[in-house]
């Protein structure tokens, strides 16, 4: 936590100077990143604020954010606010005990005044006062049981959803292999009797061969319908060779289906971690390419996988159609879980997921997972 709140802190002090300097419309794009960069650190609403008093304290100075009636000091507000967003839209399931704690305080508050008006009665007053104050005690013992309760609740949420992922793995596992140890076995099986009987036809019945070369060329497409069906469950590739050679086939195959050029560079040390991770990675391609081919109307995409400090970065990025990605996460239709999906994966293992989409220039799909130069354990 330290580390992240020293980073964080570098991060929202450059970005509230941008703001303040920028007069004009307000933007909250880079405060709403700031917000969800703290919910990856795991920061809550407090280290937020703690890191925006620090912020304000250094730029006050240079602002002269001490005076109410600046506009900077409206602005740092807006800032902070907007930063704040995507900390409270995870906390919702604390709203009602923080309205609770709040009701608590009020009435903590009320007493007080009542004490203030006058000492009539002071020892009656006085054991009113220890009374309030042991239902501010009990409201904060009631907060921290709920708080603790809505916790193992996320956790066992997070945990059911990370089952889920595994358990879909494993089941596109076992229908590749069937795929690939029956049905195109048997496919092929076919195809091999039907040569055997062309071959054996006698001359004057060209109109048999005719009809079993056409049923050749039929069995051969539903191979290839197979294997193509095959590698997208889950590509042979991926574990038999390596994370590299599953993207650039699977890149090859969509892009000769959707008439889309995919560009890809990787770093070849990713193929040093873990299964799970380099599992992660390629769905998280696989759902972002999808995506991409199915609703960014897109030409061309950028894919590149390096290697940054302590971690792996992929990223994918089209010159297709934009949409808003905090509006699409909330709302209620099917195209938000395959982006919750892609979401889940990445912390599943450790990393963090950023989407970024702006009018004009498409969409980039960012994803960084922990890593290591040594070689992981599969």
């Amino acid at each position: 936590m330290k580390n992240a709140r020293k980073r964080l802190n570098a991060r929202y002090l450059t970005a509230l100077r941008s703001h303040l300097e920028k007069k004009g419309r307000r933007n909250g794009n880079s405060a709403r990143d700031l917000g969800r960069a703290a919910l990856t650190y795991g920061m809550a609403t407090r280290d937020l604020a703690l890191v925006h008093e620090q912020a304000v304290a250094t730029l006050t100075p240079s602002h002269n954010l001490t005076h109410t009636r600046n506009g900077a000091l409206k602005r740092a507000g807006y800032f902070f606010v907007q930063a704040l967003i995507p900390l409270e839209l995870a906390q919702r399931a604390t709203e009602e005990v923080n309205g609770h704690l709040q009701h608590l305080n009020e009435t903590l508050r009320q007493h007080n005044a009542v004490l203030t008006k006058g000492n009539r009665q002071l020892e009656h007053e006085v054991m009113r006062r220890k009374a309030s104050e042991e239902a501010v005690h009990q409201g904060k013992v009631e907060n921290e049981k709920l708080l603790a309760q809505s916790q193992v609740m996320q956790k066992k949420l997070r945990q059911l959803t990370r089952q889920i992922i595994m358990a879909q793995e494993e089941e596109r596992k076992e229908i590749s292999r069937e795929l690939h140890d029956e049905v195109v076995q048997t496919l092929v099986g076919i195809n091999v009797e039907l040569a055997a009987l062309g071959k054996g036809a006698a001359v004057g019945l060209h109109a048999l061969k005719d009809k079993i070369a056409h049923t050749q060329r039929l069995v051969e497409n539903s191979v290839n319908e197979v294997h193509r069906f095959a590698r997208e469950l889950r590509p042979a590739v991926l574990d038999d060779l390596g994370l590299i050679p599953a993207l650039h086939a699977y890149s090859k195959s969509l892009s000769e289906r959707k008439k889309l050029q995919i560009h890809m560079t990787a770093f070849g040390g990713v193929e040093a971690m873990g299964g799970a991770k380099r599992t992660v990675l390629f769905r998280v391609a696989q759902e972002a390419l999808t995506n991409v081919a199915r609703h960014a109307h897109a030409t061309q995409v950028k894919m590149s996988i390096t290697e940054i400090t302590g971690a792996i970065r992929m990223e994918i990025s089209d010159n297709g159609q934009s949409f808003a990605v905090e509006k699409t996460m909330l709302a209620k239709n099917p195209k938000r879980l395959g982006l919750i999906g892609m979401k889940e994966r990445i912390e599943m293992v450790g990393g963090s997921l950023a989407i970024e989409s702006v009018a004009g220039k498409g969409t980039t799909v960012r994803a960084e997972i922990p890593f290591t130069s040594k070689k992981e354990k599969k």
